[in-house]
């Protein structure tokens, strides 16, 4: 061991102390027996690493001797625990700081592009038949008439792909090079994001995000206290306290951190956002206990502190934030699934078939053995080479230019919704985007929509609106409303009969709270942990009681009358449990009030009787109103306090707090003894401000039959009054409430509702489901996971409170994999991502809240409200366009191609073509290339104004009316019926010989350009047929297509025989244009092959008309279509009887059941952070604004 020791000294330079800390630290790696081997190992050579690993056992016993002695191995063993040099390199290189939400990287863009494209079963297909035609003797079509386009289609696909993701590497370069002040060499140097390692001791000031999962040293606050917002985590607006552990607040100051040494041990990256242990040495041998109260989550955001110092602890993509998200999936649309299932069929027909024309061929060549005929060769042709022939012959069945031309319409189709005015927000300038195009049509047909809360439908502002005051509702109209004019000042001037009270309010709601106030030059500013406090408070200065000053032990309040301060006894903190929060103060003249805010259930069962409620009747009402309004309720009231009752209660209350058991019992039963006998005083009505336009656009949603979803962090009484106020909840609805906290409760309470739904269960019920996470993480295991989304799909509206990321993103994947449903997830924050990449389709709302929702989504808008656009309009258009696309795609080859099968029987299935090779190359890239483009891109079924005004018209894009096992087959045999009209009716009618007036006959090619022409101009007439709305651009498609076959069969005619191109089209275009008959056909085949289409339409649009047809024509006619989306109602219809069954069997509940409901109609909401190592009042007394807070060093 002694020489192990020298070595060890020996090491270049490196003292004993450093490398003794590193072993009694728990680091696991060990040194070999050269100090060569220690050299590379520091340096972070991997293998030598392992290496040493296996050679010194001596080193690896002595560092877990020494590790047990320090204590750093109590809780998990060493190897689940990460070791961190605090200011100096670290010997294992951990993740960098770089995310990406890109779906491909430079080395990985080619194996996962063409994983991608070949997973589309065409792809496949034509690269097989590619293959194929290699083989000499085989093909009939030459070797190069697949490979080329399938080449072209795969580099267009490819040059989108880059396009789409280069917009996602851009937005996360934005996230990765923001700025950050780190500690290295002594000093402050500015760096990127990405740059920032693990064990560097940044800086982060107020109003930024933190780079990384952070351990904070200290803060500008007192006892090293700071504020965090982490709405872009969890959902919840609340500020929420964290604490630098006393031992370190010293760390404030650069030249104290630059002498700082010490080592961090904690638990490897996880995903639970709401534990996280571990321990701090310093270098004197000092272990300090690390929690969740000194940890600083990436995607939160300082708030109310001028400056935190903090050890980076985890970083990238094992920071919590990044843990809950998932990695980019690659999305394919329905109508791509089913268009893959449908190439599939029809690959195995076109195996039938070229198995039915070898064998036929096989017959022909036994049946015709003479000798003249000349077929010796042939005869001896195998049975596999002529089915091969047939296989290509045939395989244009399947259209190659359908992907490619797809692809380009879904690329234009993004750019269209790009471009889309009713979607730009001027406020942000910030136009809609679509990060992808492949799921362009999945907007069409959402059922579920899954949406975040904060920042999604709200704006994160807490606005203060109305209060009741002695029977009078007062509103205020906002910051510029002058006090002289509102009516609550002209009754305290008038000394109007409840002019006490007024001031008695206003007085609480100046000093009831833990807000903290700080004077920026001629501004005031508050800092609250809660929202809903700072708007009590400005609410209460805008009336003229405004709070100025907080010291440890009082509050200053300026009221029109003079200034008061008021000494803080005592601050009874809110839980939810409690739903109430209470301070104890003694006033300017020395009596003793306790002033109490809560919940009206709360409130009211502690008032005291007879005068003292005069009010309680009337408030209550008025609370209903607020709560019909969706606005956020508090009931205020007072008690007096005898001073020998406080001394008795107080002695109480410290006996409790100081209590080792049942503490927090002890603590509710000596609040209970205070908060009684309490005066009515009022109640206030705060609007969490929604975003302009989400209560329309919800009803708009709820009326296109899609259901909506709020999975939230936010507390269950915030969720559910934005329910209210968002128009998702009404005051009939039912509600199912499954707050439970155990797996037998849980299944107990799903079994007894969807018991109770009877023969409901599984039908769309006008009920909503409120759940909590802590119910979910129950509800989600194996044997009650159906269950559970039984009783979720019969209800209307579900709401899931108190949920992590992976939860939302756990409840999304089930819907999406259970039900089969196309989902659509939206949300703004980063705790949204990870159910945005689940969802069949993700919307980023591009807010405040940084950059990661945006960059994992599909699409993003900057308002809620935009989404009604996006899928009532361009989702319905885009899943008709693509549906019509594809399904004409398929009609226009088949229609082309099962001719070759027609003609077959005329040339001993031989496999001989009919057409000219390059014709038939030509056919899908210029003769039938526009039309598909011009339904694809500007075929509408109704204006966007019909659209949004009737969203009953996405129900059928939403139901898959449009493209499904039917409709494709229907299209398939009415292309196969066009392919035997097209091809036996020229056959009749040059059957004779009369192709011209002498009797000469143009030979087999002759007759495949006359057929390829009447082929032409038929499918591009059946374009006409199906589009919707004819443009400039449908005329110049339609028509175009059959001049530009007219003029390319002048030119190939002429030009291309004298270079040895198409010799064999040599004249064709005079031997066509001097027929006859020729264009008497062009005439009249075209027309008799289409008849029968247009009788069924005309059929249809009389007798059988959908809804949408039936729009249209009347908004053709220029009528107003309304009455044709209403029934007439009956007294008692089906779903209202259906209706009342559900309500019957839900008004039954418990009592408790009752008492909850009752508090959701009154409106009741309050948001602040509990739990925390530090509870509001040892936050509020650590404040004294009277001395200057300290800035950066």
């Amino acid at each position: 061991m002694a020489s192990v020791s020298r070595r060890r000294r020996d090491y270049e330079g490196i003292d004993e102390a450093p490398w003794r800390s590193w072993l009694r630290d728990g680091q696991r790696a060990v040194l070999d027996t050269g100090c060569t081997v220690a050299r590379y190992l520091y340096r972070g050579g991997r293998r030598l690493y392992r290496y040493a690993q296996n050679n010194a056992q001596p080193w690896r016993t002595l560092y877990e001797d020494e590790a047990t002695t320090s204590g750093l191995t109590d809780g998990p063993p060493l190897e689940q625990n990460r070791i961190i040099f605090v200011n100096r390199p670290q010997p294992i290189k951990f993740v960098n700081n770089r995310i990406t939400t890109a779906k491909y990287s430079v080395p990985s863009f080619i194996p996962l592009f063409l994983f991608e494209q070949f997973r589309r079963y065409s792809n496949c297909f034509f690269l097989l038949i590619g293959l194929l035609q290699q083989i000499p003797d085989v093909s009939p079509t030459g070797r190069w008439t697949t490979v080329t386009p399938l080449v072209f289609i795969l580099c267009v696909s490819a040059l989108k792909e880059i396009v789409e993701d280069f917009k996602r590497h851009r937005a996360d370069d934005e996230t990765n090079r923001r700025k950050v002040e780190v500690l290295r060499d002594g000093r402050w140097s500015t760096i990127l994001w990405q740059e920032m390692l693990v064990g560097d001791i940044c800086k982060v000031v107020n109003n930024q995000f933190f780079p990384g999962d952070i351990v904070v040293l200290a803060s500008s606050e007192p006892q090293g206290i700071s504020f965090i917002e982490t709405s872009n985590l969890d959902g919840e607006t609340n500020l929420k306290i964290r604490q630098a552990h006393p031992d370190t607040v010293h760390l404030d100051n650069t030249p104290a951190l630059v002498d700082f040494t010490a080592t961090i041990q904690c638990e490897q990256p996880n995903r639970h956002l709401y534990e996280f242990n571990g321990l701090l040495k310093d270098s004197n041998n000092k272990t300090i206990p690390l929690g969740l109260d000194q940890m600083l989550l990436r995607g939160s955001m300082l708030r109310n502190t001028n400056y935190i110092y903090g050890v980076v602890v985890y970083t990238g993509h094992e920071t919590k934030l990044m843990k809950n998200s998932t990695k980019a999936p690659l999305k394919r649309s329905s109508i791509d699934r089913q268009t893959n299932t449908h190439i599939l069929m029809l690959f195995l027909i076109l195996l039938t078939l070229s198995l039915i024309s070898a064998a036929f061929n096989e017959l022909w060549m036994r049946a015709h053995s003479d000798w003249y005929i000349g077929l010796e060769d042939a005869q001896n042709a195998h049975f596999v080479f002529n089915f091969l022939t047939f296989l290509i012959l045939y395989n244009n069945l399947i259209p190659i230019s359908l992907q490619v031309t797809a692809e380009i319409v879904r690329f234009f189709q993004a750019k269209f919704i790009a471009m889309d005015s009713e979607m730009y927000h001027a406020a942000t300038d910030t136009p809609a985007m679509a990060r992808t195009s492949n799921l362009n049509e999945e907007l069409g047909m959402v059922k579920y929509i899954f949406s975040d809360k904060t920042g999604t439908l709200t704006c994160n502002i807490m606005e203060f609106r109305k209060c009741s005051i002695g029977e009078i509702i007062y509103t205020l109209k906002g910051p510029d409303e002058k006090l002289e004019d509102t009516l609550l000042y002209q009754n305290l001037q008038r000394n109007h009969p409840t002019a006490p009270v007024i001031r008695e309010f206003l007085t609480m709601l100046a000093i009831c709270h833990t807000v903290i106030p700080e004077q920026v030059g001629d501004t005031l500013n508050y800092h609250a942990a809660s929202p809903d406090e700072r708007a009590l408070v400005l609410g209460a200065a805008q009336w003229g009681y405004v709070f100025d000053q907080r010291t440890p032990r009082s509050v200053r309040m300026r009221a029109p009358h003079a200034v008061e301060e008021y000494t803080v006894l005592n601050v009874l903190d809110f839980t939810s449990a409690r739903k109430r929060m209470s301070v104890v103060v003694r006033t300017p003249t020395g009596q003793i009030k306790l002033y109490c805010k809560g919940a009206d259930t709360v409130i009211y069962s502690r008032l005291a009787g007879g005068e003292h409620a005069q009010y309680a009747d009337t408030t209550l009402s008025h609370l209903e109103l607020f709560a019909c309004d969706g606005l956020r309720t508090l009931v205020f009231a007072v008690a007096d306090i005898s001073e020998q009752f406080y001394q008795d209660w107080a002695n109480t209350y410290h006996k409790a707090s100081i209590a080792i058991q049942d503490r927090e019992r002890k603590l509710e039963e000596a609040a209970m003894l205070i908060e009684n006998n309490l005066r009515l005083l009022g109640a206030t009505a705060i609007e969490d401000k929604l975003q302009d336009g989400v209560p329309e656009t919800i009803a708009a949603l709820l009326k296109a039959n899609i259901n909506v979803w709020v999975l939230t962090g936010d507390k269950q009484e915030t969720a559910i009054n934005i329910g209210h106020s968002a128009r998702l909840l009404h005051a009939a609805m039912p509600l199912v409430i499954l707050n439970e906290d155990s797996l037998d409760g849980t299944r107990e309470c799903i079994n007894r509702h969807t018991a109770e739904f009877g023969d409901n269960l599984l039908k769309q019920n006008e009920v909503a489901l409120i759940t909590d996470g802590k119910t979910l993480k129950y509800a989600m295991g194996c044997d009650l996971k159906k269950d559970f989304l039984d009783l979720c799909i019969s209800c209307k509206v579900v709401i899931c409170c108190r949920v992590s990321p992976i939860q939302k993103a756990e409840v999304v994947e089930l819907v999406s994999s259970s039900t089969g449903a196309v989902t659509l997830a939206i949300g703004d924050g980063a705790n949204d991502v990870a159910m945005i990449q689940r969802a069949s389709v993700g919307v980023g709302i591009s807010g405040v809240e940084g950059l990661q929702a945006v960059c994992a989504s599909d699409y993003s808008i900057a308002q809620f409200r935009f989404l009604l656009r996006l899928l009532l309009v361009h989702g319905a258009w885009n899943y008709s366009r693509i549906s019509k696309l594809i399904l004409y795609s398929f009609y226009k080859n088949i229609c082309l191609y099962v001719i070759e099968l027609w003609f077959a029987i005329y040339s001993a299935w031989s496999g001989q073509i009919i057409f000219e090779r390059w014709t038939i190359g030509f056919y899908n890239v210029i003769f039938t290339a526009l039309p598909p483009f011009a339904i694809g891109l500007f075929d509408k079924l109704c204006s966007p104004e019909i659209m949004l005004r009737h969203p009953v018209l996405y129900v059928p894009s939403q139901q898959g009316l449009l493209f499904n096992v039917r409709v494709f087959w229907v299209w398939a045999v009415n292309s196969i019926l066009h392919s035997v009209l097209l091809f036996w009716l020229p056959m009749l009618m040059v059957s004779h010989d009369i192709v011209w007036p002498n009797g000469k006959d143009g030979g087999y090619l002759l007759m495949g350009n006359i057929i390829y022409t009447y082929v032409v101009l038929t499918v591009c007439l059946k374009a006409g047929l199906t589009t919707h709305s004819w443009t400039w651009v449908t005329h110049v498609a339609i028509w175009g297509s059959v001049v530009l076959w007219f003029l390319f069969v002048m030119i190939y005619s002429n030009v291309f025989p004298t270079v040895m191109i198409g010799a064999v089209m040599q004249g064709m275009d005079r031997m066509l244009f001097t027929s006859l008959v020729f264009w008497l056909g062009l005439i009249l085949i075209p027309i008799a092959t289409l008849i029968p289409d247009m009788l069924v339409t005309v059929i249809h649009n009389s007798m059988f008309k959908s809804m949408t047809e039936a729009v249209r024509e009347s908004e053709i006619k220029q009528r107003d279509p309304s009455a044709l989306l209403t029934h007439p109602r009956h007294s008692l219809t089906e779903t209202a009887r259906l209706l009342q069954n559900v309500r019957s069997v839900f008004s039954r509940r418990s009592a408790t059941r009752a008492t909850m409901e009752l508090e959701l109609s009154h409106g009741f909401a309050f948001s602040q952070e509990e739990g925390g190592s530090v509870s509001q009042a040892e936050m509020i007394r650590a404040y004294d604004t009277r001395q200057p807070r300290p800035q950066q060093s």
